[in-house]
């Protein structure tokens, strides 16, 4: 269950995705699964898939210091095939987002403190709720976090957002600043299947430190990361790192691949865009009654993993052609690229 970074040398793959799924696959049930997601899924752009299924992100994020992540994060999971992508963001930053690109859907609903009287807030928070739930049921899985920033106001009303789509059985990403809630809110994820966190390595310290109530141990780092999940309940976790580690409480994968030397901000927002559209799309897949018998594999997880190849790969053809200047935007050209590479659409 390990993805070897040996696997990656100047910038190719010594064997593609597909062969090294293919060699794993009598070794794991997993990989069967994402084998079967990338075979059946990600190139089964025939004329029985109607538009818009399943493929209805929304990213909820975005006040007037931080624009650019949820845009990225909504961008993204267009790049990787999501039909449509909402953004709920702040008014201040709907304007600044809708100009970033026209392929976005912007809805400017969310309020920060300042701009909310006391008297307010609870009616207030009733109306921004109100306006989400109208939306909610469209959704195959929301990303909650990027650009969201910790005003208390916000954050409460973020908060309500999670508990709707939890009791709607919508699959919620949470990444960022939606992390920074989580953690000081545990019951918002608490026992939920659908709940995947995305943490960096700052955000999983203050995880393990809140949770398990001790420091991060590097030595026995699957052991601690499965019981994080289980202590949580249900919860995949993908701990981001050199080497992507990945658990739902019960096993624990490790992604490798080599990817960027370059680290720049931004491409924990493509990870959660990418990871939103893969999970939906596998949630969607496995509970088909085409397929049956791989009902057992968490497609959340199987998200994770695709999210994560994919980014790698992505952000090394990036590095391959702008080096030291590589940006968030320079991956985002390439996710369609390492997608088809990946798994042609053709096919």
């Amino acid at each position: 269950e390990k993805w070897n970074s040996h696997n990656f040398q100047d910038g190719k793959f010594l064997m593609s995705v597909k062969s090294y799924l293919k060699f794993w696959l009598v070794h794991s049930i997993l990989f069967l699964g994402v084998l079967k997601l990338q075979q059946n899924i990600l190139s089964n752009l025939s004329v029985t898939c109607h538009y818009c299924f399943p493929g209805k992100i929304a990213i909820i994020g975005g006040c007037r210091e931080y624009t650019g992540a949820p845009y990225f994060a909504a961008i993204s999971a267009l790049r990787v095939g999501a039909d449509l992508s909402h953004v709920f963001c702040t008014k201040d930053a709907a304007t600044v987002i809708k100009s970033y690109s026209p392929e976005l859907i912007v809805h400017p609903i969310l309020e920060e403190s300042y701009s909310v009287r006391d008297d307010e807030r609870e009616s207030v928070s009733s109306s921004i709720l109100a306006e989400v739930i109208k939306w909610m049921e469209r959704f195959d899985c929301i990303v909650v976090g990027p650009g969201l920033g910790r005003d208390s106001f916000l954050m409460d009303c973020v908060g309500n957002i999670m508990r709707h789509a939890r009791q709607a059985n919508i699959p919620t990403v949470v990444d960022g600043d939606g992390l920074f809630l989580i953690t000081n809110n545990i019951g918002l994820v608490e026992d939920n299947s659908l709940a995947i966190l995305t943490p960096n390595v700052y955000e999983y310290k203050r995880l393990v430190q809140k949770v398990l109530n001790c420091e991060v141990n590097e030595e026995n780092a699957s052991e601690q990361l499965t019981a994080l999940c289980q202590k949580i309940g249900g919860v995949t976790i993908m701990r981001k790192g050199k080497a992507d580690l990945i658990s739902d409480g019960k096993k624990v994968t490790q992604v490798s691949t080599f990817g960027s030397p370059r680290r720049c901000g931004g491409q924990g927002d493509i990870l959660s865009g990418s990871v939103a559209v893969f999970s939906s799309w596998a949630r969607h897949f496995l509970l088909s009654n085409e397929q049956p018998k791989e009902t057992s594999v968490n497609p959340m997880v199987l998200g994770c993993i695709a999210g994560s190849l994919l980014l790698r790969k992505a952000a090394a053809l990036a590095f391959e052609k702008n080096k030291r200047s590589t940006v968030t935007t320079d991956i985002i050209e390439f996710l369609g690229q390492s997608l088809e590479d990946i798994c042609p659409a053709g096919r």
